[in-house]
């Protein structure tokens, strides 16, 4: 038996011999007391009991092997809000939640926060924009699609279990149902995959050997699935409508270029995250 304290200690150092970040360790140990941060903290001197602490042992091993912290413990917060997570669906990153607060700010601007605009995320994965954006807009008449039955499985969960209602859930490829069936979007966003196939080499292990390499990577230079959507867009965009992409570190020129082709009259600019990387092409189109 050992104090709450002292597993956590022996897991932070267990976890850098590793070459692991030390502070999952405190997420594994909450995730296994079930208890919030400051709560572990008050019961900081307090005992595990034996069955408890093997238990807590089993997930930093876990974690120690490469297993992702968040597949372990189920969720990751995004915006706020926890979101079920499985290997089916890549982790949401905080730089996701730039595209979204800065796609709001985008509709506030251009149409009015309370406009009855129709949305889509296009390759929602775990739902993090398509959840996400409803919540903070209840206005919003949202499409989430992805081409994999068992992404939108947890997406559809996680918009259940927040109360995001109601969200359309679509199965296809990329644009295509929405083409064949004549729709149209105010406000297109996509987080698709735009890691070179060549980067694999240069990436952590808990990323390559553990995320679904089909959310990951898109071609030799990463910019396969914004070719892609940008042919298809046309056809499924508003006179007036907002578009916006999270890409990857260097590729905006490349990906703004391909926006400015699609549509010569939008406005299209490519906005930095909070630690100054090129990470989202926005484009205002009719505006």
């Amino acid at each position: 038996m050992c104090k709450v304290f002292e597993a956590l200690k022996w897991a932070s150092s267990f976890l850098k011999e590793h070459n692991r970040e030390e502070y999952a360790a405190e997420l594994l140990l909450r995730h296994s007391l079930q208890v919030s941060r400051s709560e572990m903290l008050m019961k900081f001197r307090e005992d595990i009991g034996d069955e408890q602490f093997k238990d807590f042992q089993k997930l930093v091993y876990l974690h120690a092997k490469g297993q992702p912290v968040q597949y372990i413990i189920g969720q990751e917060d995004f915006y706020g809000r926890a979101f079920k997570v499985n290997k089916e669906v890549l982790i949401p990153r905080p730089e996701t939640e730039e595209l979204v607060q800065s796609a709001l700010a985008r509709i506030d601007r251009l149409f009015g926060k309370d406009a009855a605009l129709k949305l889509i995320d296009v390759g929602t994965g775990s739902g993090a924009i398509a959840v996400t954006m409803k919540l903070e807009c209840p206005s919003l008449q949202v499409v989430a699609s992805d081409l994999y039955e068992v992404s939108l499985a947890v997406a559809k969960q996680n918009a259940a279990n927040l109360g995001a209602d109601p969200i359309e859930f679509v199965q296809g490829d990329l644009l295509q149902p929405f083409i064949a069936q004549g729709k149209s979007f105010d406000v297109v966003l996509s987080n698709p995959p735009y890691i070179p196939e060549g980067d694999v080499m240069t990436m952590s292990d808990v990323v390559t050997e553990h995320e679904p390499h089909r959310a990951l990577f898109a071609g030799e230079d990463g910019l396969l699935l914004y070719k892609r959507l940008c042919e298809e867009l046309p056809p499924v965009v508003k006179e007036k409508a907002i578009i916006g992409f999270e890409v990857g570190a260097g590729q905006s020129n490349a990906v703004a270029q391909l926006l400015e082709a699609a549509f010569p009259q939008a406005k299209v600019e490519v906005q930095y995250d909070i630690n100054g990387k090129d990470r989202m092409v926005f484009a205002e189109v009719g505006f």
